[in-house]
């Protein structure tokens, strides 16, 4: 299962207008808010852990929201949610979380 907030949509719709093209972007917004393997959930908090961009955070409060297990990303300022000892997920790159698929 994933976990997506209405934050995190906002800025995946965003960067595929910009990368991809705004058909792609609507393409994808369709499959991901109709999938039955993705959770949406809205935190009402702000937990703060990523200090090093801020807008990070939404990332790090929807995973709490949805008590995820994992954040997978390749982001670096994600380090500051390992060394957090509050809430509790571990932080995997890509390569990384497709070895445990394996």
């Amino acid at each position: 299962m994933s976990c997506v907030s209405s934050d995190i949509l906002l800025e995946y719709e965003e960067i595929l207008k910009l990368k991809a093209s705004p058909v792609a972007a609507d393409l994808f917004m369709k499959v991901i808010t109709r999938s039955r393997n993705v959770i949406r959930k809205d935190p009402y908090y702000r937990l703060e852990i990523i200090k090093q961009d801020n807008d990070d955070n939404k990332f790090t409060d929807c995973a709490f929201a949805c008590d995820a297990d994992v954040i997978v990303t390749n982001d670096g300022h994600f380090e500051d949610a390992t060394k957090s000892p509050f809430p509790v997920f571990r932080v995997v790159n890509l390569d990384s979380f497709a070895n445990l698929m394996k």
